[in-house]
């Protein structure tokens, strides 16, 4: 820890060091946290999280379509986290990760340059705005060298401090640097000394408030125009997760300069949360990355009463959410219209119980069947391997089959067909996930029908909502009774607490810990029974070898 960084944060006035980018006579300076934050950004509330290799261009315009045109300005997105070497090192690596204009990014573009008629995908004016890229990094030179790449084309330059992950603990980068005040310090103050756009960085709460408290001051005395806050601890990862402590969050905001940019991050599941989070925390957006990645309309208010349309459904008790057959149909004519560049295929209106009931045909990998499901899985048909396959480069493409799994969660658990279909799908088989779409909304119409027909059978057997905060809940299960929904409706995946996968044997504790946890009566593991929260999950159609695989969150 670099024990000469003061806490003055007056020192985030500095100047903007580099010729090539220092203003004009006649320009306005560059805008800086709280200014930056209520012109630039809107003062917006919802962040959408950096994810690692899942919250590219397209995911993005899916989540902000379902909020009006004229608010769809009011998410703030960040990219995936790209590795500041890589980046700088290869042509390749830039043009597959980042595609703001037609004809790359094989040099670094002039602050000046008038790249108006080029502009192509990311961080584009018209559609993908506000977006602020993030980069992982442990070399100022290197830092600032790719984020010159990218300075014309988003809003701001996120800087990684939050990632847990192995990967990064051998890369040195991440949450792994947070020991490196001083590394930290030259890595943030070098670009807002010499870039154009103001720098942000994302971080994780240390081990106590008081330490995390001074850790926030030192980035923004670097020269951080914003913070976001993830209210978990370096070691809080996989089934180790846990809850999100936003009494640090609070602490933060009632003990930094009133000015400070805050947003926060942690046990959003559901657009409820997102208001309580703000309430909770006093902080001035939420961001969310797992929340999303389950149901990319989080940030959308339900439609009233008697106005949903065919894309969200309503259960008699009041509760619904967006259906999952539509949410992928607007995911692939994203994908057809600015990807693949060619207009969405025309399709039928989705099925509402109150249509006249027709047999649509059910599809596996290319091979249509009228045949109806039997336990939900019509038999699949092996198919040749294509040996000439050439396995896309565009990010875009190669996210669709893990946003799918996502997504799909429950569905899959439930029709393993499509589960199977999906995970035998490669990267830009669009043909492929336009058969799986089909089998999605086949499966779709038949929940809805058996709803209508059986609605009983939905009713979960559950006590009233909690109204206790998500971070103060000692069982997921309360949260898994909130969120829960019909299989065919987006929703949040809750992770089991940390002594729920001690019970159900996913995490091992060390015999330090044990021995403490026995100490505190914390474990009491009963051999040959299910906890509630792995009974729950079994009803649900979801047991151990069905957990789908996690995509990273980059902190």
């Amino acid at each position: 820890m670099a024990t000469s960084i003061t806490t003055d944060l007056r020192a985030n006035e500095h100047p903007i060091s580099d010729p090539e980018h220092a203003l004009s006579p006649g320009e306005k300076p560059r805008m800086a946290g709280r200014e930056f934050y209520q012109k630039k950004l809107g003062s917006a509330k919802y962040i959408l999280a950096p994810m690692v290799d899942q919250s590219e261009f397209v995911w993005r315009m899916l989540t902000r379509s379902f909020l009006p045109p004229e608010l769809r300005h009011s998410i703030v997105a960040y990219t995936p986290m790209l590795h500041a070497r890589m980046f700088t090192e290869t042509v390749k690596f830039r043009d597959h990760h980042f595609q703001p204009t037609k004809s790359g990014l094989g040099s670094s573009p002039k602050w000046s340059n008038d790249t108006s008629t080029d502009l192509h995908l990311d961080g584009n004016p018209q559609f993908d705005r506000p977006l602020l890229v993030q980069f992982c990094a442990n070399d100022p030179d290197e830092l600032l060298e790719a984020a010159r790449y990218v300075e014309p084309y988003c809003d701001a330059v996120d800087l990684n401090l939050g990632c847990p992950q192995g990967i990064a603990r051998r890369g040195n980068y991440g949450a792994f640097l947070q020991e490196d005040w001083d590394l930290i310090y030259r890595l943030i103050n070098k670009l807002h000394a010499n870039l154009g756009i103001p720098v942000t960085a994302k971080m994780r709460i240390l081990e106590t408030k008081e330490k995390t408290l001074e850790y926030a001051k030192m980035i923004l005395l670097a020269g951080a125009s914003i913070i976001t806050v993830h209210g978990r601890q370096r070691d809080q990862k996989g089934h180790n997760t846990g809850l999100a402590d936003w009494t640090v969050l609070r602490f933060l905001r009632e003990n930094l300069p009133p000015d400070t940019v805050i947003f926060a991050n942690g046990n959003i599941l559901r657009h409820e949360d997102i208001a309580q989070c703000l309430e909770e925390t006093k902080a001035d957006g939420v961001m969310t990355a797992e929340g999303n990645l389950y149901d990319p309309t989080i940030f959308a208010s339900p439609p009233a009463p008697g106005s949903e349309g065919r894309e969200y459904w309503r259960g008699r008790d009041g509760k619904g959410g967006y259906r999952m057959d539509a949410v992928f149909r607007r995911y692939m004519d994203l994908i057809h219209t600015h990807i693949l560049v060619e207009p969405a295929p025309t399709r039928p209106p989705l099925f509402l119980h109150s249509d006249t009931p027709s047999q649509a045909p059910l599809r596996l990998n290319g091979t249509a069947t009228t045949a109806p499901f039997k336990d939900g899985q019509p038999a699949p048909k092996k198919q040749k391997r294509d040996t000439k396959y050439k396995r896309p480069t565009n990010p875009n493409l190669l996210a669709m089959q893990p946003h799918l799994f996502h997504l799909l969660r429950p569905l899959v658990s439930k029709h393993h067909a499509i589960r199977d279909a999906l995970s035998k799908t490669r990267a830009g088989d669009i043909p492929g996930y336009e058969i799986i779409l089909r089998m999605v909304e086949d499966a779709t119409k038949e929940g809805l029908l058996d709803y209508e027909a059986n609605p009983e059978k939905y009713d979960d057997d559950v006590e009233e909502e909690s109204k206790g905060m998500v971070g103060m809940e000692q069982s997921s299960l309360e949260a898994v009774k909130r969120c829960r929904r019909p299989w065919w409706v987006c929703q949040p995946y809750v992770r089991p607490l940390p002594s729920e996968a001690v019970e159900k044997g996913s995490l091992t504790l060390s015999k330090k810990e044990m021995r403490s946890a026995e100490e505190n009566k914390e474990v009491e593991t009963v051999k040959g029974q299910r906890s509630e929260r792995e009974a729950r999950d079994v009803r649900d159609g979801m047991g151990n070898g069905e957990v789908i695989r996690e995509a990273m969150v980059a902190g």
